[in-house]
């Protein structure tokens, strides 16, 4: 990092995968000109490592890096290189994130961070034991209206919460046509739903509302066998026609009952979490419902820019209203001027690159970290062994999360 002669401080950025993900953060890292012109910040896009010739050249001709190489230890082997953003495939995370730890360099990591509890402990223990900043990609919870409905709770606005409901519903593996890509493989993926989607929910819902302590889980695998699709072609949104059909090693379905902890507004609430990745009729139905004794709140990503909310027993409008996203709520009027005019999947992404550069900084770490990609493996890691067992399994306070209340 160096500070230019204008003041701003240059931060020098590696990327480690340049698929669809890798774009996204180098598209996040190149409009925080727009969204955070007074931020301070000028990420200087360095060095990208991908093994495929053609999206190491896409680095450089496309996205700006100034040099591409198909190892990602030459990315985090080059001094010019302060964070990193790692988008490998997740059988990798644990293994580049471990080596960026070690190099000394900052990192954005893609969620799952681990193949489970286990993998993610060594990630978090190789950060802490290198004093780097650490940031996961748990966008959805900064969704304006998510931050809204965080302070709400926190607030006490809902009253004690009672209950929640949560789903995480897509179906991009309802066709039985659908590929075997190797989130259907037990060795390159561990779970299946519970660590692609599940772990998405867990932080949404520790964000919100504060850690999870107990859980009850069921699993089924709807489609017990795929058509084979190659290493390094395609992705799991492909459909393959007449393929060679291999076993899927995962659940494509996970259900919870849980009991949350810890001391915010909602401890000793109960709730029910679902994922699947093969729902038909929801694309991306991403949302999480709250009810407390004053009011309660629903909220889903097909409809981001929108929180429903009611007031309590008296209200003279009770029932639920539609309150769009605005200035104000989160980082809405960083992107937008007013409600209506709608935010995207994209300027997530922006909001996560904005607050994981500014705890490199050394500034206030708003930023979902490490520790907070550890609850969530825990909690997964609990569902896994409760849906064997077919018993209540525990998940042990973290410290140092940005749960609800932490």
């Amino acid at each position: 990092m160096r500070t230019l002669a204008d003041g701003t401080t240059e931060i020098g950025v590696g990327l480690i995968s340049v698929g669809w993900m890798g774009q996204l953060h180098s598209r996040a890292y190149a409009n925080l000109k727009y969204a955070y012109a007074d931020l301070g910040l000028k990420p200087r896009l360095v060095h990208a490592a991908d093994p495929a010739p053609a999206r190491a050249e896409e680095a450089v001709q496309v996205l700006g890096y100034e040099r591409a190489s198909a190892d990602y230890h030459e990315v985090l082997n080059d001094p010019e290189v302060d964070v990193v953003s790692i988008c490998a495939p997740n059988f990798l995370h644990a293994e580049i994130g471990i080596a960026a730890a070690k190099a000394g360099k900052h990192f954005w990591i893609e969620k799952p961070v681990g193949r489970g509890e286990h993998e993610t402990r060594e990630v978090a223990e190789a950060a802490a034991a290198a004093g780097v900043v650490s940031s996961i990609g748990f966008n959805y919870r900064h969704a304006p209206a998510i931050e809204y409905l965080r302070e709400l709770v926190l607030e006490g606005k809902l009253g004690r919460i009672t209950n929640v409901r949560g789903q995480m519903f897509a179906d991009y593996s309802s066709d039985p046509r659908g590929a075997l890509s190797w989130r259907f493989v037990r060795g390159l993926a561990g779970n299946g739903v519970l660590g692609d989607l599940m772990g998405h929910l867990v932080d949404l819902v520790q964000y919100t509302l504060g850690p999870i302590g107990e859980v009850s889980a069921v699993t089924s695998t709807v489609y017990t066998e795929r058509p084979e699709l190659p290493m390094g072609t395609g992705t799991h949104f492909a459909v393959i026609e007449d393929g060679v059909m291999k076993p899927v090693e995962n659940e494509d379905y996970a259900g919870m009952l849980v009991r949350l902890s810890g001391d915010a507004a909602a401890a000793g609430a109960v709730g029910t979490l679902e994922a699947s990745r093969v729902s038909v009729g929801p694309r991306a139905s991403y949302g999480i419902e709250v009810y407390g004794t004053e009011g309660s709140a629903h909220w889903d990503f097909e409809r981001m820019n929108e929180l429903h909310l009611s007031g309590g027993l008296g209200a003279e409008n009770q029932g639920y209203t539609r309150i769009m996203a605005r200035p104000g709520m989160g980082d809405f009027g960083r992107f937008q001027p007013g409600s209506g005019t709608s935010m995207g999947y994209d300027d997530l992404k922006v909001i996560e690159a904005k607050k994981f550069l500014q705890a490199v900084l050394g500034r206030e770490a708003l930023n979902s970290n490490i520790q907070d990609a550890l609850s969530a493996a825990q909690v997964v890691t609990a569902a896994e062994r409760s849906a064997e067992s077919r018993a209540w399994e525990t998940s042990a306070p973290v410290a140092g999360t940005t749960a609800a209340g932490a």
